[in-house]
């Protein structure tokens, strides 16, 4: 039986890595023909007037074959691979036969007094044109089942049910019958549609997406659901995906119809449903036209460009056409990524990558003198809460030190805009990273106000503040990922915890959106949608690997963190916008230069590196500022 299935093996890996070649193909075809003329001729005569007449019954073989070569070539029916044989294949075979057996009829009525009366009768040239066009039909046919047969290994194949019966998902299951190494088998379609269901597709059941669903699965033995990329959004805000993991099916998709290579689905493509692409949030939309005015020809600067939001800001902004783009980070090997990432992506763009500290303002200066930036994207900060409870010297140095830095440049050397990328974990903040960036925004939004009582016709600073980005540098999601591939335990830190998540592309659509529309002086927040439960977020990014064994444990919260983040102080109050996922909040304003002072005294402090010093003098510009689960706790009760 070892020997037996071995050679079905390789017959098998022999049969899918050949192809006939055409010459072969066309051989096939015109012996089809002749079979299918001499046959016609049995059904019409008897074999000894057949014989009889063998001379004029060759000659019109050969001529019918002569013909047909020339439309065959004409029309190419023999180009194509037999397995991959689809309906257009088939309609080029009845053109050129057609067109071959229509001009021979007519060649027969014009000729027919000089003609033998056994050369071609109507009666022979029509069941040939039947015969023949059946026969070359049915011989793709039957050669397409016969790889899907002889190619098709059960032993490593899995059942699988396709949710969405329109266009894409047909698209998918056709492109899954032809893939060489096709590991799936089509055992029917889920679709929300009435009309559909109870019908049959491609040789399968259309089933219900109802409470019937989870019977159908276990009775066809699914293994597999391939979400339709039109039915992915439907997927986000419907229960579907609960019930088929708790059924441990595992669930993939395929990119949108217009990302096909070829306009073809390669098995490749198809991958695993990311808990990226389960977040509960409508499609964002920008204005397009609006962003690319203010971008079009502009130097634009992003600091902290290698980082996971500057990234993919610079990304969008490419798109739109800048003059030059200047690109700052300090960590080296990142922004080597990215200058590799410009080559391959945008060539042609202008595009300079430079490493620089903006806490350094020499160095800083000297890039803002040779560069003059128009546009400036602030998103340079140390962001890890934990990190900076331990390091806040550092914190204070290059968020507040390096922001004012940046700032202050951007208004010296005349930059049009600067837009600062801000933290949710500003509002009431509980630890050092998020005081940090509070103080960064009440000295931006001092200085536009500043400015805007001088008349002074130069730099707008535009804050946007939001929460989470799913995927970014040392956030939950890549960490949870990384547990789970390494059998767990998923390490939470309270049960009750959550948190506001948006995609860094989303994320940085809105912020090029609010730089647009911004006049200076405004702190934008963003609709993060519902927030979510991270134990449920690891629940189910466990059940999406597929994994049983992997436990969560709880580890406590950490230092400086607190169970849910606010996008607004209590205080504050928002003001719409005309893009219902931004708002304006109405914050207290401070006076720049009392600002500038304390300002000045607390980036003195930071280079005692006292600690405890250093957080006093951050809740005096900062009240609201109460500590949670960390040693300045202490602080608050003084």
């Amino acid at each position: 039986m070892h020997k037996l299935s071995t050679r079905g093996r390789y017959f098998r890996r022999f049969i899918s890595s050949k192809v006939l070649p055409v010459w072969s193909i066309l051989l096939i075809d015109l012996l089809i023909i002749a079979i299918s003329v001499f046959g016609s001729y049995l059904l019409r005569y008897d074999w000894q007037t057949i014989s009889q007449y063998s001379s004029v019954i060759g000659r019109s073989i050969l001529t019918v074959a002569l013909v047909n070569l020339f439309f065959f070539h004409a029309f190419r029916t023999y180009s194509n691979v037999l397995r991959f044989s689809s309906f257009v294949d088939v309609m080029r075979i009845f053109v050129a036969l057609t067109v071959s057996y229509g001009l021979l009829a007519i060649f027969i009525v014009l000729f027919e007094h000089r003609l033998h009366p056994m050369f071609l009768p109507f009666s022979v040239l029509f069941v040939s044109y039947v015969c023949s066009f059946a026969l070359m039909a049915c011989s793709r046919v039957v050669v397409k089942i016969m790889f899907d047969v002889l190619s098709f290994d059960r032993n490593h194949s899995c059942n699988v049910f396709i949710y969405g019966a329109k266009e894409a998902g047909v698209n998918i299951a056709k492109a899954l019958r032809v893939e060489a190494y096709n590991h799936y088998r089509l055992r029917g379609f889920v679709a929300d549609e009435p009309e559909l269901v109870g019908k049959e597709m491609m040789g399968v059941r259309v089933y219900p997406n109802d409470d019937t669903l989870a019977d159908n699965l276990q009775k066809r033995r699914v293994e597999v659901v391939i979400v339709s990329p039109a039915k992915m959004d439907k997927l986000k805000h419907s229960d579907l995906v609960d019930r088929l993991l708790a059924m441990n099916i595992r669930l993939m998709t395929a990119p949108p119809l217009s990302e096909w290579n070829g306009k073809t689905l390669e098995q490749s493509q198809l991958k695993d449903i990311q808990i990226e692409d389960l977040l509960p949030r409508d499609p964002i939309q920008i204005d397009i036209r609006k962003v690319a005015s203010h971008l079009e020809g502009k130097r634009v600067m992003i600091t902290g460009a290698a980082g996971s939001i500057g990234s993919e800001i610079m990304r969008q902004v490419a798109s739109f056409n800048p003059y030059k783009l200047i690109l700052v980070d300090q960590a080296e090997t990142p922004l080597h990524d990215i200058r590799l990432e410009l080559q391959d992506h945008w060539r042609d763009l202008d595009a300079e990558t430079i490493i620089a500290d903006i806490s350094n303002a020499t160095r800083m200066e000297s890039i803002f003198q040779e560069y003059r930036p128009q546009y400036i994207f602030h998103a340079a900060a140390y962001k890890h809460v934990p990190m900076m409870e331990d390091n806040v010297s550092e914190s204070i140095q290059v968020n507040v030190y390096g922001t004012r830095t940046v700032a202050d440049l951007a208004v010296k050397y005349g930059a049009e805009k600067f837009v600062m990328i801000s933290t949710d974990k500003a509002v009431n903040p509980t630890n050092v990273m998020g005081c940090s960036k509070r103080i960064c925004e009440i000295y931006v939004q001092s200085l536009a106000k500043k400015l805007q009582k001088e008349g002074a016709s130069c730099t707008q600073f535009i804050t946007t503040r939001f929460g989470n980005v799913l995927g970014s540098n040392g956030s939950v999601i890549p960490r949870f990922r990384d547990q789970i591939q390494h059998g767990g335990p998923v390490t939470v830190t309270h049960p009750d915890i959550i948190r506001y998540f948006m995609t860094i592309p989303e994320a940085c659509r809105l912020v090029l959106e609010a730089g647009s529309m911004g006049n200076g002086g405004e702190i934008f927040i963003f609709d993060m949608g519902k927030p979510v439960k991270i134990v449920d977020l690891a629940r189910r990014m466990i059940s999406l690997s597929g994994r049983t064994d992997v436990k969560i444990e709880f580890t406590g919260l950490r230092h400086g963190e607190k169970l849910y983040e606010e996008l607004l102080n209590v205080k504050e109050l928002t003001k719409p916008t005309y893009h219902e996922k931004i708002m304006i909040a109405t914050v207290r304003e401070y006076d720049y230069d009392e600002v500038k002072e304390r300002i000045q005294h607390l980036i003195d402090i930071s280079y005692t590196y006292d600690q405890m010093k250093i957080v006093a003098a951050m809740k005096d510009i900062v009240p609201e500022f109460v500590s949670k689960n960390s040693c300045f706790e202490v602080l608050d009760k003084k």
